[in-house]
């Protein structure tokens, strides 16, 4: 459970409120009945589902304060009205899977920097209606980012004052929009705040990532594609931990600052991969050795020191947020089926028909 807040901000605008950890953000946050108003701008590509907010728009109360807008947060002619609505922005939109950064890396500088860029300047039009007495205060620009752009950390724990050593298309991309973020608050003084997350997992996960997509593939009796010897190491955040988190930063968080969302759940794949198949009752023989993506980072751990002297605490253990997201997906055939068909079939066959065809045992 996530901790109370009594809000600050009461109009949101959430963009890519739609996907994984966005929905859940957007979901907790109408669920707590504080007359909070959110809309939410999503492009709806294959990883924004609407259904994801079903529960919201199900909900009379919640539909009331809740609005849904398709569009590109790197349309600014969609962009600029809806930022001149809102007390804050929170920016989930992203292109965010690594192995589809290295098939069409263009999209996630489009959507990851571009996109940040036309949310900072509708950001900074609305500052100076504020400063021209037009409006009570600028917005608040949250930027969600990743653990990923501190690159492989090999020993200790990445601070948020460390160097950024991105080694993929999507890190890189996400580290420059978060990058320009900040150069806004310095050059502007535009209030801007930044989380770094940890490896997020839970309910509603696009089954490309590795938690779902072997979830999904073992239910179905397929193979396991396990990259390389499986020993890369994660810090595993459950879902509604990070989106509390983020909500905790909007709130709470000071302006300009970076805070770090780690969870302590630091496990390999070959680990995680053994919990979720226990927890489904199939076999470790499911599972195949299959050869590595480029530059796939060996491990990442930060230091949460700062986000816990802000009054944060996460609240799901690793063993039953896993449990949870397996007997999820186990129950919710019908949100994940859809999604496994028509272009996911053409992606998994470009990302594993070879690597599968010349895999071995995992052992």
């Amino acid at each position: 459970m996530t901790q109370s807040i009594e809000p600050h901000f009461r109009r949101l605008l959430v963009t890519g409120g739609a996907g994984f950890i966005g929905s859940c953000f957007v979901r907790d946050r109408m669920a707590r009945r504080d007359g909070t108003q959110i809309v939410v701008l999503d492009k709806l590509t294959y990883a924004g589902n609407r259904a994801n907010l079903a529960a919201v728009e199900a909900d009379p109360e919640q539909a009331a304060r809740f609005r849904f807008v398709v569009g590109d947060i790197a349309d600014s002619h969609i962009v600029a009205p809806l930022v001149a609505e809102a007390d804050a922005v929170v920016n989930f939109a992203a292109e965010s899977h690594v192995d589809r950064s290295i098939l069409e890396p263009v999209d996630f500088l489009r959507t990851d920097v571009l996109g940040v860029h036309v949310l900072l300047e509708a950001c900074r039009e609305q500052q100076a209606r504020a400063l021209a007495g037009d409006r009570a205060s600028a917005p608040r620009l949250l930027q969600v980012s990743t653990d990923e752009v501190y690159g492989s950390v090999e020993t200790g724990e990445s601070r948020e004052g460390d160097r950024l050593e991105p080694r993929s298309p999507y890190s890189s991309a996400k580290a420059g929009g978060e990058l320009l973020a900040r150069s806004y608050f310095v050059t502007y003084g535009l209030d801007v705040v930044i989380t770094r997350g940890s490896n997020t997992y839970g309910p509603f996960h696009h089954p490309e990532k590795l938690i779902p997509l072997f979830i999904t593939n073992a239910i179905d009796d397929q193979q396991l594609p396990l990259y390389g010897d499986g020993l890369q190491r994660r810090d595993w955040l459950y879902v509604a931990d990070h989106a509390g988190a983020i909500g905790h930063v909007l709130e709470h968080g000071r302006s300009g600052e970076i805070y770090n969302v780690p969870a302590a759940n630091e496990r390999t794949n070959r680990d995680v991969v053994a919990a979720l198949l226990e927890r489904l009752g199939k076999p470790w023989s499911l599972v195949r050795t299959v050869a590595d993506r480029p530059g796939h980072d060996r491990r990442y751990a930060m230091d949460g020191t700062k986000l816990a002297a802000l009054g944060w605490k996460n609240a799901m253990p690793f063993e039953e947020g896993l449990a949870a997201t397996v007997d999820w997906f186990r129950d919710n055939e019908a949100w994940w089926r859809p999604i496994k068909s028509g272009q996911w079939e053409e992606y998994y066959r470009r990302q594993y028909s070879a690597r599968l065809a010349n895999s071995r045992d995992a052992g």
